[in-house]
């Protein structure tokens, strides 16, 4: 087993010992480097990166600059995908993401780690979880995601969260950890039908 395929397993391995790991590592820096040098405007550059280097992308999504991961291709975005500015995903693993899922500022997935033992870490072995986001999720600014995470359908994580472990469907979930504050009802919408009071 490579060390590639041990990292997509979830099993400790050792990125400088594989060649694809290395390659890919640089391969994604100098796709991030290129990408935030794009000026604003040349939306369909920046689109045509992201189509012909992730795993698997919708046809309607916005990907705003800065923008940084490493393994673009274990990256997948579903329909009308939205990260706004300083989005940041670490796809040691596998990362994929569903239809109608916005991301505020400045939030990252973390589908990476290193091991609490000293020694085992100071050995250069790492670990990788994937991260999975169902459909119409809306993370909010400034939100942190680790490996081996699954958030449900429907489901809002508020500003600032660290979320650490699974979220299920149509709740609201926020904090650090992120915990289940209550279930979404119909009626957390009629403060955006009346406006400000």
């Amino acid at each position: 087993m490579t060390e590639w395929e041990k990292a997509e397993a979830g099993l400790l391995y050792m990125l400088s010992a594989d060649e694809r790991c290395v390659e890919g590592q640089k391969k994604s820096q100098a796709l991030n480097y290129e990408y935030n040098m794009l000026h604003p405007s040349q939306r369909e550059e920046r689109q045509k990166m992201i189509r012909e280097n992730f795993g698997h992308v919708g046809e309607k999504f916005n990907v705003e600059q800065p923008f940084m991961a490493d393994y673009w291709e274990r990256i997948s975005i579903g329909e009308n995908f939205y990260s706004n500015y300083g989005f940041k995903i670490l796809a040691g693993n596998k990362v994929e993401i569903g239809d109608n899922v916005l991301f505020g500022p400045d939030c990252g997935l973390y589908a990476a780690g290193h091991p609490f033992d000293a020694a085992t870490r100071a050995n250069g072995l790492e670990y990788a979880w994937p991260i999975k986001i169902g459909n119409n999720v809306w993370i909010g600014g400034g939100t942190k995601i680790v490996g081996g995470v699954t958030i449900g359908d429907n489901t809002v994580i508020g500003a600032g969260s660290v979320v650490v472990k699974d979220i299920p469907a149509n709740v609201l979930a926020a904090g650090n950890p992120c915990r289940v504050i209550r279930e979404i009802r119909p009626e957390d919408d009629d403060k955006y039908k009346v406006g400000i009071v």
